[in-house]
């Protein structure tokens, strides 16, 4: 397979929607609800969500062709092609969508390539408000604007990321006890937290934040976010050495059959180092 190729035309492709939203993130959008998980945020769809699906499509579908490519895309019904194909897209055309409605960063596009046992093989993820693409192919490490990218920790705190602020996230007082239990493990002086994006900018909020890390606890309800939001950054995590995991630190199921959405699993992300991978001395040690 020509992972460099196909990386090309994923950049191309999710460049071409952040021109998109670039260019209607100051107009007036009509919101409208879509059956989804149980947040908010993951039940609303505008016309740019659309907008952007319809250009990364132009983009990609070729390739399904000529590569034998399966596709997933969050404004598409999932046609189950996935599971037969050695390979699909894994597509989230404008990822924190509520962010986007109320005119704040926290927004992007994310596009990977997955492979059928659910391993990551290309992850891309451009960010309109600050221009910024990341991008990393498995095995040939990743990429911030096209430079090789070697992320530092350098802040005294620990930075919790998250979408909505802890004192309004179930067990909100578990997270918080896992939180400082890491801090004293670190000799940090506290924690200071990071919210309101997409899952898939927080990700990259998390690398560009450390020492740092977001979570969800495994749920019965549906939603933790789908696939197509943790794909294409559980790609760079993995080519930094880091940890981009369900939140027993097993490898995320993303081809999972049921269907797209996370919560049965939960998420753990950090870029805490070695730190985590004792399990003696792991972030979820309670």
């Amino acid at each position: 397979m020509d992972f460099e190729n196909l990386k090309n035309i994923a950049v191309k492709a999710a460049l071409a929607a952040g021109r998109v939203i670039q260019e209607n993130r100051n107009a007036k959008i009509l919101v409208e609800q879509k059956e989804a998980g149980t947040s908010h945020a993951s039940q609303v769809v505008t016309e740019v969500d659309r907008a952007c699906e319809k250009v990364i499509l132009a983009s990609l579908l070729p390739s399904c062709i000529e590569f034998d490519l399966a596709l997933l895309s969050e404004e598409t019904e999932d046609d189950g092609s996935r599971f037969e194909k050695a390979y699909f897209w894994c597509i989230d055309p404008m990822d924190g969508t509520l962010a986007f409605i109320n005119k704040r960063p926290g927004y992007a596009v994310s596009i990977a390539l997955v492979a059928k046992d659910g391993t990551p093989q290309i992850g891309v993820v451009y960010d309109p408000s600050s221009n910024t693409l990341y991008h990393a192919i498995k095995g040939n490490g990743p990429y911030k604007n096209n430079d090789p990218w070697n992320i530092k920790n350098t802040n005294t705190h620990l930075t919790y990321v998250t979408d909505r602020k802890l004192k309004d996230t179930p067990r909100s007082s578990e997270i918080e006890n896992l939180l400082y239990l890491k801090v004293i493990q670190l000799g940090l002086q506290g924690v200071e937290q990071i919210d309101g994006a997409g899952s898939v900018l927080n990700a990259i909020r998390v690398l560009e934040n450390g020492p740092a890390c977001m979570l969800k606890f495994p749920k019965k309800e549906k939603g933790g976010g789908s696939i197509w939001d943790f794909a294409a950054t559980a790609c760079i995590f993995h080519e930094l050495g880091l940890t981009a995991t369900n939140f027993n630190r097993k490898k995320l199921d993303l081809n999972k059959k049921e269907d797209t959405f996370m919560n049965h699993e939960g998420i753990l992300y950090t870029n805490c180092g070695d730190e985590l991978e004792s399990p003696s001395n792991s972030l979820l040690d309670y």
